[in-house]
């Protein structure tokens, strides 16, 4: 056992030495290899960065959370919308019977929104800043993340005080520091509104939904007296589920309270929409398959031919080490240990290779994070894919080379040179 791994170590001190000496071949032999990793490994990386992203965006919107809305979202094939556009809004008087009835839900809100608002703080302004007017509990069903300040007190919210929360946005633009921004009374379309909290800046999401950044948070009761949301806003209300309740018994509890305030008939149809951000959760598992399979397909013909390279390289390093393999297997050598030096040798060559289209990889995503598109992160799992995928294909590639070597009669094999 001790001499054959001897003789393993020499073979792989062997293989390392001749890709020294051959440089220019092993660049081109690495090459096709190199660029197979780096494609089927980029594709991993890139869709598994943008699947996490998609999925931190729409978990921030709530997992937990069903969208009382007068639009359902969008499925599969056409969106009739012309059976939703005379539905009634949402109105304040739904969310208090759902506030009042439903058992199954934790906390509840009123919202709405309405965008291009000026925002004003002495002779400085800043256009087109969305107002979103919340009630009482918004807070505890969205992930608001307030460095300085605090949310709206519940009397605060009941009476409509004219009191406000900033976004990062609007902040930057109209103050020096988040700090400097608190305690302020800035004009919301025309109205002085004291700042009692800011935010911190969120960034863009993949996915679209509330954007807090370019945003002022108002009271409900305030923001109503500057805008009607019922003909100049998309209401909706938020329903988060009770822990230890699943949302299917939640949206059933929804639907009957809903049904009832509507004075629906049994067997008319909801006018109003539930909605889940899990059931578009789940859908992405087969959007992204889909993804990764036909990335991974057209992957794999760079793979080929990254392998036929190696395969080449190794029957021509065969070719010219035939004296030696015949002095080997004469001195003792057995077929096995012949097969695994070649082996061995076109495993490092692909394995070198895969490195490199690992290395590439990584300084795409530094590049892609430094732009600020979205993070992408090459994962400790996608580095031992491309590994093994490189070991396999080495083994693959090298097998019917070093298989010949290991089959050459010594005899003849000594004589060839």
């Amino acid at each position: 056992m001790i001499a054959t791994l001897k003789i393993l170590w020499n073979s792989f001190k062997m293989a390392l030495q001749e890709l020294r000496v051959n440089k220019l071949r092993t660049f081109l032999s690495l090459l096709g290899i190199t660029i197979g990793i780096f494609c089927i490994i980029a594709v991993f990386t890139l869709t598994n960065s943008l699947e996490r992203n998609i999925r931190k965006d729409l978990s921030a919107l709530g997992d937990d959370v069903i969208y009382v809305q007068k639009w359902p979202w969008g499925g599969n094939g056409e969106y009739p919308w012309w059976k939703y556009m005379n539905r009634p809004q949402p109105e304040y008087k739904d969310f208090k019977n759902i506030e009042e009835k439903v058992q199954s839900a934790s906390f509840s809100s009123f919202n709405f929104e309405s965008g291009g608002k000026k925002v004003e703080y002495g002779d400085d302004y800043m256009d087109g800043v969305t107002m979103m007017a919340v009630s009482n509990d918004f807070d505890q069903i969205q992930q608001l993340q307030i460095i300085q300040g605090r949310f709206f007190a519940n009397s605060e919210s009941n009476s409509g005080t004219n009191v406000g929360i900033l976004g990062a946005t609007v902040w930057d633009g109209l103050f020096s520091s988040a700090e400097a921004a608190l305690g302020k009374t800035v004009r919301v379309a025309g109205r002085d509104t004291k700042i009692v909290g800011v935010l911190k800046k969120k960034g863009e999401s993949m996915i679209g939904g509330l954007n807090f950044d370019n945003a002022i948070i108002l009271p409900y009761r305030f923001a109503r007296t500057l805008v009607d949301e019922r003909r100049f806003a998309d209401p909706y209300i938020l329903v988060k589920v009770r822990p230890n309740v699943s949302l299917d018994q939640l949206k059933d509890e929804l639907r009957g309270v809903m049904r009832a305030t509507h004075r629906l008939k049994p067997r008319e149809e909801d006018d109003f929409a539930l909605n889940e951000i899990s059931s578009a959760s789940e859908n992405l598992n087969a959007i992204f398959g889909a993804i990764n399979l036909g990335g991974g397909f057209i992957a794999v013909f760079a793979l080929i031919v990254g392998a036929f390279g190696i395969a080449n390289i190794m029957f021509v390093t065969v070719k010219e080490r035939t004296s030696i393999i015949g002095l080997k297997k004469a001195i003792g050598a057995r077929r096995g240990i012949i097969l695994a030096e070649f082996l061995m040798e076109a495993v490092c060559l692909c394995l070198i290779g895969g490195s490199l289209g690992l290395l590439m990889v990584y300084a795409g995503t530094l590049v892609i994070n430094m732009s600020g598109t979205f993070e992408v992160v090459l994962s400790l799992g996608n580095i031992i894919k491309g590994l093994s995928i490189s070991a396999v294909v080495g083994v693959l590639a090298g097998f019917i080379p070093a298989y010949s070597a290991s089959k050459l009669d010594p005899v003849v094999a000594i004589r060839s040179n």
